[in-house]
């Protein structure tokens, strides 16, 4: 994050800070005199279903599983892609084609992802260095118009790009980052560190089928009911117990109920008493109680 005060100052034989009509800038110290060429392909442009590795009668328009073009669409990719290669290191002229400057933008936005450890990036993060790349106003158009090279998630609050290269036909990476792995490898850790923690609070054991949204739920409920008793907690304090309540302790447990098994004795002789002098039961043998 302080890069200008930290990262800079202890590499100047790399970068060198510099003044600028918009703002500070970092440059190379010693830039290289020949541009240097293009990150190679990420995957193989050679399918491994085919039979035999001949060169194709027909252009070819690699695309990922179940993404259907309509044919213009199609057609002006084809075309596209039978442009010839321009480097994203190399400037052009002003007075370039619209499709060879739309293809150096591609290959800028294709050089910038595969730097990455995701191969991702938010399109704002594109957009901040525009000018810096020489990219197009209307970025996000251009993503869009080239879904054999990126993909666009309009998942979030932000969009982001994809490398299509980088990934499989199930949305894996090809090669994992060391650092990418270790990321993910610490947060199942996390995960597993709650779930022993709440079967620990439970006294049970933790399943691994059970998921975190479960969980999650059933924190939830519980919270729920001990917010719920949090209101008759205070009538079980040892401060607030009335007069008419007793307390029954380690101590005054045997005293208590001698206590009430005599005053129920004395209840029940009562009863008997009054319903013999009334004639509802006979003076005779042991008297059932109502």
């Amino acid at each position: 994050m302080d890069f200008r005060a930290t990262l800079c100052p202890r590499h100047p034989d790399l970068f060198t800070l510099v003044n600028t009509p918009r703002g500070h800038a970092v440059q190379l110290t010693d830039p290289p005199s020949l541009p240097p060429p293009p990150l190679p392909p990420l995957r193989c442009s050679t399918p491994p279903d085919r039979l035999m590795d001949r060169p194709r009668r027909f252009p070819h328009l690699p695309l990922r599983r179940g993404l259907n073009l309509r044919r213009a669409h199609r057609d002006y990719l084809l075309r596209f892609h039978s442009l010839p290669e321009v480097s994203p290191f190399e400037q052009l002229d002003e007075g370039a084609v619209l499709d060879v400057l739309e293809r150096r933008a591609c290959a800028v936005v294709r050089e910038v992802l595969a730097m990455t450890v995701e191969k991702r990036t938010l399109v704002d993060h594109l957009t901040h260095f525009r000018r810096d790349f020489g990219l197009p106003n209307r970025l996000l158009a251009m993503l869009v118009r080239h879904p054999e090279l990126f993909y666009v998630s309009v998942k979030g609050v932000r969009h982001s790009v994809f490398l299509v290269e980088a990934f499989d036909d199930d949305g894996r990476l090809l090669v994992e980052d060391e650092m990418l792995v270790g990321r993910d490898r610490l947060e199942e850790l996390v995960r597993e560190g709650k779930r022993m923690r709440r079967a620990r609070k439970k006294g049970v054991l933790a399943l691994d089928s059970d998921s975190d949204e479960d969980d999650d739920d059933e924190e939830a409920t519980k919270d729920s009911f001990l917010e719920d008793d949090a209101e008759f907690r205070d009538l079980f304090e040892d401060d607030a117990i009335g007069e008419d309540w007793e307390e029954v302790g380690a101590g005054g447990g045997s005293e208590g109920v001698d206590e009430s098994d005599a005053e129920s004795d004395a209840m029940e002789e009562f009863w008997v008493k009054k319903a013999v002098a009334e004639g509802l039961v006979d003076n005779g043998g042991e008297q059932d109680v109502w």
